[in-house]
């Protein structure tokens, strides 16, 4: 399933990559900063902190086309190898409250099936299609950073 739920946002996609390739492009520093924002934004070096480990803090600091910024913050909930990945996410650091995504990989023939959910606690239904587009976007480039890797 693709679309909006009740309480968030879920993505069904199958990518030609092996999931170890699929996991890297969201657990690698280097290719998660190509992928995350989707072609038109940077995610510079400097501005990304991921290390992929169960309670370990994340950030990301995404710079747009206009020279705006946008500063990502979350905590990495649990991480299996190429099967799944739970971690929040906010793009208001002083909030307290981060949305849960999931991300479940399974082998499909010779790529991957990827399973992504997100919490949206409060949006509104155009909020959630907002971020539904915005995530294809971004796992649309994801796609492509995984099947360069494999």
């Amino acid at each position: 399933m693709t679309g909006t739920t009740d309480h968030g946002i879920e993505i069904d996609r199958e990518i030609p990559a092996p999931s170890p390739a699929v996991f890297a492009a969201w657990t690698q520093p280097e290719s998660f900063a190509r992928w995350f924002g989707g072609p038109e934004v940077d995610v510079p070096q400097d501005g990304l902190d991921l290390v992929a480990e169960p309670g370990r803090a994340w950030r990301a600091r995404m710079v747009l086309p206009d020279g705006a910024s946008i500063d990502w913050i979350g905590e990495f909930l649990e991480v299996v190898p190429a099967q799944r990945l739970v971690l929040t996410i906010s793009d208001r650091p002083e909030a307290e409250s981060r949305a849960r995504i999931l991300v479940e990989l399974s082998p499909e023939g010779a790529g991957t099936r990827m399973h992504f959910s997100q919490e949206t606690p409060g949006f509104t239904t155009e909020q959630q299609e907002g971020v539904l587009a915005g995530w294809q976007a971004f796992l649309e480039e994801l796609a492509r950073e995984a099947i360069a890797r494999a």
